[in-house]
């Protein structure tokens, strides 16, 4: 696939998620694209699946809903309860099936970018990361987050995870059992 045949689907994108909800994918693709140059990966993959990583945010939760039952994505009761994380494996989906993504390590960069899962690619890295640090991002510790990314993907993994799980905690919400998984991976095979 080609970036020529991104464009196609602009309009569409933009009705189902919004103007912002674009441009924020238009600032991933650009950070995924320098983070894949830096770190060795596919480029032309990263910036696809940094396009499409929010295609499933859509401005009504009750399409985000019905279209998550018809693949069968609620699975466990972290999501029914928190219905953000939905919005990750339900883009790959759409990705899959609306856009004609085939390219598997850009659907599961796509899935894995919100709460992150075990074994992860640097592809899937990049994306987690890419959206975590795009430049209209503003929270403590977002600079470290930038400088590590491009330093060391899996330490700025570390970080991201870490000051994520501490956000989730101070706010009493759920965690992921997938990010404490990738979370758990990275520490231990860090040097």
């Amino acid at each position: 696939m080609e970036l020529i045949r991104i464009n196609c689907h602009k309009d569409i994108l933009i009705n189902d998620i919004g103007i912002e909800r674009y441009n924020h994918s238009l600032r991933v693709m650009k950070v995924a694209s320098e983070l894949a140059n830096r770190h060795d990966v596919n480029v032309e993959k990263a910036k696809i699946a940094a396009y499409y990583h929010d295609c499933a945010k859509f401005k009504s939760k009750t399409i985000l809903l019905k279209r998550a039952e018809s693949f069968d994505i609620i699975k466990n009761s972290i999501m029914e309860k928190n219905t953000e994380l939905i919005h990750a494996p339900l883009s790959a989906e759409i990705a899959k099936k609306d856009y004609g993504i085939k390219d598997k390590e850009i659907l599961e960069a796509i899935k894995n970018h919100t709460t992150g899962g075990r074994y992860m690619s640097k592809l899937d890295k990049i994306i987690y990361l890419a959206d975590y640090i795009e430049p209209e991002r503003n929270f403590p510790g977002v600079e470290i987050a930038r400088k590590l990314a491009y330093e060391d993907l899996d330490k700025g993994m570390l970080f991201a995870l870490d000051n994520t799980i501490k956000y989730l905690i101070d706010k009493k919400q759920l965690i992921s059992t997938e990010t404490v998984e990738i979370r758990n991976e990275l520490l231990e095979n860090l040097d």
